[in-house]
């Protein structure tokens, strides 16, 4: 078994439990958080560690995919846009492209 549901070895930073205590769910809402944890890792066949290193990886490339988009943003010119688009050919769309 992957995650030991009888015995969990969590280390709580007290910052969190101050936050669980105050929390409208209370330790409760960590608790069951750390079960459903425990059950995707068993289900995708990962040790606990694996499954938060992966959560970790993916919060940190959504944050920098967010943050590429806004500095791209930044950088573009709608009167650019607008002209690219009416410069673009009033065509049906090749077979494949249609919308579905």
């Amino acid at each position: 078994m992957i995650c030991d549901m009888k015995t969990p070895r969590v280390v709580l930073d007290t910052n969190v439990l101050v936050a669980a205590s105050r929390s409208r769910n209370g330790a409760s809402f960590a608790l069951s958080l750390f079960t459903y944890a425990c059950r995707v890792a068993e289900e995708e066949h990962v040790s606990m560690n694996q499954f938060f290193v992966m959560a970790i990886a993916e919060k940190v490339s959504a944050l920098k995919t967010e943050t590429y988009f806004r500095e791209r943003q930044s950088r573009g010119e709608l009167n650019g846009f607008y002209t690219w688009l009416n410069a673009s050919p009033d065509a049906e769309p090749m077979a494949g492209d249609e919308l579905i």
